[in-house]
């Protein structure tokens, strides 16, 4: 993409988003839209296909934080991100936009917008050419979501994905099956060209390579001489016991391909776990609730509860209250280190909503028999100021 193409564009309408949006609205964004247009739910429909990649473009670089500074800057000079003062081209009262890619020969030692504008089209300042270096492919970030069950054992799980990938008819390369690309003559595959202008000498992207330094006389009908292409691709992930909910599984080299040779970016998987209708998770430790009634707690019992794999028996002592908590070690979720934690038992009393008459007599009689003893001495000695 040349420089003019990527400055012109105004990545925050396609995204739909306002120029001071925040990461996570901008990720919002993108990710609605990506549902909407992905090419799994607009079978044949090029329009579609068309603006996925267009909101994919956009979310690439506003997601980048650098980028982003980058291209707000850019933007920022040429009439406040509202096009370009005069247009481009060297007539009345316009300017050649590529001009401000090079650096003065003569005493100026580069920088400035030379780099800013280098940065942000991938390439270094000061004229060194760089449009041809192998460059890292972008990452990508999917989601994923499992059941309780999975988060705490572990599990193998397809993932479909609609992604920027290799070109399967070209392998990359962009040019037709049966050709290859050549060397531009031009700019002898540096993929920039040098030209003065009185004491100063410019450096800009070739125009006849646009700046890659090779030249496709075929183009992939496929990609059309980009080498990259849109496809859907099903992995297998391992999602790893004890995954917290939230966590993001890094497997490296399946993001976008690479550039010029270069390594691909890595795919980020975000997990995201259904809760369960009985167990709860406090770190490596599961946990959950025992309903007791009144006589097993002050009595004493013996308790059977369930486990993610089987089940457990454990005693509880005469006397104990409501609330109190009981360890069954090792029946949590197991540790990277093989470890395991524990599962954490609550006894909550149950109170029955409807009483039969026997029940309500028996309650009365207990009631009776203890009056003497309260509860709530301490609470009733400080209403009673003592």
């Amino acid at each position: 993409m040349s420089a003019r193409d990527w400055i012109e564009k105004d990545f925050y309408r396609e995204l739909g988003v306002s120029s001071d949006a925040s990461a996570d609205e901008i990720k919002k964004s993108y990710r609605k839209l990506a549902r909407e247009l992905h090419p799994d739910a607009n079978p044949g429909d090029a329009k579609a296909e068309a603006r996925f990649k267009s909101v994919s473009e956009a979310y690439g670089v506003l997601s980048d934080p650098a980028k982003r500074k980058q291209y707000d800057e850019a933007r920022r000079l040429f009439a406040g991100g509202g096009g370009f003062p005069g247009g481009f081209g060297g007539g009345a009262g316009g300017f050649d936009v590529n001009d401000l890619f090079g650096r003065a020969a003569q005493g100026t030692g580069g920088g400035g917008l030379g780099d800013l504008l280098g940065g942000l089209f991938n390439r270094r300042g000061g004229g060194t050419a760089s449009t041809t270096r192998p460059r890292r492919g972008e990452d990508v970030e999917t989601d994923v979501r499992i059941d309780f069950t999975e988060a705490v054992k572990g599990a193998t799980v397809p993932l479909r994905l609609s992604s920027p990938a290799a070109c399967t008819t070209c392998g990359g390369s962009g040019a037709k099956p049966g050709t290859v690309p050549h060397t531009c003559a031009t700019c002898s595959g540096s993929g920039l060209v040098t030209r003065s202008q009185g004491a100063f000498a410019f450096s800009e992207p070739c125009r006849d390579c646009r700046g890659t330094g090779r030249i496709i006389d075929d183009p992939c009908p496929e990609c059309g001489g980009d080498g990259v292409s849109t496809r859907t691709r099903t992995l297998t992930v391992r999602i790893p016991s004890g995954v917290d909910d939230g966590q993001r599984i890094r497997l490296a080299g399946q993001g976008e391909p690479g550039r010029n040779g270069g390594p691909s970016g890595d795919l980020f998987v975000r997990v995201h776990v259904n809760p369960h209708s009985v167990f709860g998770r406090q770190g490596n430790d599961l946990t959950l609730t025992a309903p007791m009634t009144f006589p097993e707690l002050a009595l004493g019992t013996t308790l059977t509860v369930p486990t993610l794999d089987g089940k457990v028996t454990l005693k509880v002592p005469a006397g104990t209250a409501s609330g109190r908590v009981l360890r069954a070690r090792g029946k949590g979720i197991t540790k990277r280190d093989g470890t395991a934690g524990d599962l954490l038992i609550t006894l909550e009393v149950a109170v029955p909503n409807n009483l039969s008459a026997e029940a309500r007599k028996a309650l009365e009689d207990y009631a009776d028999v203890t009056k003497d003893h309260d509860p709530r001495g301490d609470l009733n000695a400080l209403l009673e100021g003592r």
